[in-house]
Parts: C-alpha cells; structure tokens; sequence
C-alpha cells in the first residue's frame, strides 16, 4: 500500500486505459453468452432459449466456411509475408540516413497516410483505377492495352488490398521500430567497426539482433490477428462480383449479425475468431520461448 501512495500518480496515468479495456473489452464479453442462445432481443439475454452449439455447428457446416477460411487466411498471409518486413527494412534505412532534416521530412510524408480513413484510401484508389475515366486504366487505353477491372476481378483485389496496407501502415509502424534502434548501444558499432564490418554487416550483425526481442513480440501479436484483419476495409473494398476472392470473418459478421438479424450465429462467428486468437497467441509465444525468446510474458 505504501507503494502504491508514492506512486500514485502513476496510477492515475493508468486509469483511462484501464477503464477502456475494462469498458469495451471485458465486460462485453459478458454477452458471449448469446451464441449458445437463439437469442431475442424483446426476451434478453436471461429469457432467450438455450440452443447449445447449434450456431457453432451451422458455423461449420456453412458452404461459406471454406471459402470465408481461405480468404481470411490468404489476406493474412498477405500481411504477414509482405507489409510485416517493410517497417522493419524502412525503420533500418532510416537509422543510416545522417541528414536530420531529409530524415524527418520524410517520416513526415510517409506517417500522414496513417491518418487517413480507410473511406479516403479506397475512395483514391477508385478514382485511379475504375474503368469507367479512371487515371491508370485510361493511361492502359492509350498505349494500346485493355482496360483492367482492378475493382472486380478478385485477384486485382487482393492485390490492392495488400498494398493499400502498405502505403496506410508503413510508416507509422516504424515507430517501435525506430525506437528500438536507436536504443542500442553505440559502443557495439565501434567494436563492430573495429573489425572490419560494413554498413551492411553492423546492420546484419548489431541492429537485427538488438531489436529481435521487439520483432518477436509483434510477430506474435500479428499472428493473433490471423482472424481479425479488420472490417472496415474490407467492406469497403467488397462487391458481388470479388465476393468470392475477399469477403472475410469479418464482414460476414456485419452481414449476418446486423444484416440479417443473427444475433446469436453472428456472436459464435465472432467468439471462434477469438478463440483462434487465443490460441495461436499462446501457442505462438511458447514457441518464441522454447527458441530462447522473451516472448509476451
């Protein structure tokens, strides 16, 4: 107790966040309880009639499960192959850049696409990409190509998707990045030096492992999201025709929960992406810890 009187300032710097989870994550969680209900929402949560696993069954037994499973599994593929090493590679070039105004200029202009809603990224990349007047398709027009249907074909989709991603997070992910690099110790690139390395062997040799620790929480915190890559964008990126190629977990929830009215079965869908999370999570920083990492706790 006393420990806590002389900090309790501290305390109180930790209330807002503290209350935020408490509000919007766990006491939420008391409303799990109606996947396992044919929950109606004139009879509550404590009058509607127990259904059991049913929804999770439905759940399984979908013809969509499949094609919800590998659309969610390749997007996140996407993410994790591709956009995770590029703050990395950013955060490492930008630690070798020695002119501090061009170093900060551009981190300026790479941060500001982060503050964009995905509403205006989209919306930009349909104006440079629908076939109907759009900059890049008309540019394919006169050299003597045929016009892409970027916004339709699911391919095209995906990619855009991926690279949307790209141009929006990149820089503002480095930030972590960044901080870790310039927290190692200065006197390990002299003696690094001292031996002959490069810039490229200092990098490969110092920063990389200096910074491991960092990179293998966030991986294990990306690999979390395995199920959860977000609703917004790609609701926005979705219609009938790239359907197919790019609805996700996500989206089917919205669909199913607030569409249609399927409280209950929009609920399980939710609570099996959770429970995945979890567990890969956990699984995920077991695995960090048996190669020697820190890990998460």
């Amino acid at each position: 107790m006393a420990s806590i009187g002389r900090n309790k300032y501290l305390y109180f710097m930790i209330l807002p966040g503290l209350l935020y989870f408490i509000i919007f994550k766990y006491v939420p969680m008391g409303g799990l309880i109606i996947a396992f209900q044919d929950y109606q929402p004139f009879l509550g949560i404590f009058g509607s009639p127990w259904a059991g696993f049913k929804h999770f069954i439905r759940l399984f037994t979908e013809p969509t499960f499949f094609m919800l499973l590998s659309n969610t599994l390749f997007l996140f593929a996407l993410n994790l192959f591709i956009f995770f090493p590029i703050p990395i590679i950013i955060a490492l070039m930008l630690n070798e850049v020695r002119v501090k105004m061009f170093k900060s200029a551009i981190q300026t202009v790479i941060y500001i696409p982060h503050f964009m809603s995905w509403v205006i990224i989209v919306s930009i990349s349909y104006v440079f990409l629908t076939v109907d007047g759009g900059v890049i398709n008309e540019l394919i027009a006169k050299a003597g190509g045929e016009k892409i249907n970027f916004l339709t074909d699911g391919g095209w989709t995906r990619a855009m998707y991926i690279l949307q991603i790209i141009w929006k997070e990149m820089g503002w992910s480095t930030i972590i990045y960044l901080a870790a690099v310039t927290a190692v110790d200065p006197q390990l690139y002299e003696a690094a030096k001292m031996d002959g390395a490069n810039r490229f062997r200092q990098i490969w040799h110092v920063t990389l492992p200096a910074i491991r620790p960092v990179i293998i929480i966030l991986l294990i915190l990306k690999i979390g999201q395995t199920l959860d890559l977000g609703f917004e964008h790609v609701y926005l990126l979705l219609n009938s025709l790239n359907r197919e190629s790019i609805e996700i977990f996500d989206t089917y929830v919205y669909t199913a929960g607030l569409k249609n009215g399927q409280l209950s079965y929009s609920t399980a869908v939710g609570m099996f992406k959770g429970l995945v999370g979890l567990i890969l999570v956990i699984g995920a920083n077991k695995l960090a810890k048996k190669f020697g990492e820190d890990g998460l706790y």
